[in-house]
């Protein structure tokens, strides 16, 4: 086998098994799992969030934001859609706006 080739092989296995170390420390968390630590569930974030909207849930994710894990949730209001944040821990409307654009959904977008 080529010397590069060994070398190679090597440095491949030693980055595998520091990835295999950092996430068995839970370096590397499936975002999924983390809505398990939430004290308020989805179902109630969406309700708080229709209400607060007067309208109907169309989309909810689970996310980390600057004011920690909130539910950001879309609601569909009449002609109008709002992006309505819901503390996790607490189940109350952090924030609320109006969605023109739908900006914050850059994966949405199709090309």
């Amino acid at each position: 086998m080529n010397r590069y080739s060994k070398f190679s092989i090597l440095a491949i296995a030693i980055a595998a098994a520091g990835t295999v170390a950092y996430a068995a420390q839970g370096g590397m968390e499936n975002d999924a799992m983390a809505i398990t630590k939430a004290k308020i569930p989805l179902v109630q974030a969406v309700t708080t969030a229709e209400q607060h909207a007067k309208g109907k849930a169309a989309r909810a994710e689970y996310e980390n934001s600057k004011q920690g894990w909130v539910y950001d949730v879309e609601v569909v209001s009449g002609a109008k859609v709002f992006d309505v944040k819901v503390d996790a821990d607490k189940g109350t409307v952090i924030s609320s706006a109006e969605d023109k654009a739908d900006r914050d959904d850059d994966h949405d977008k199709q090309d």
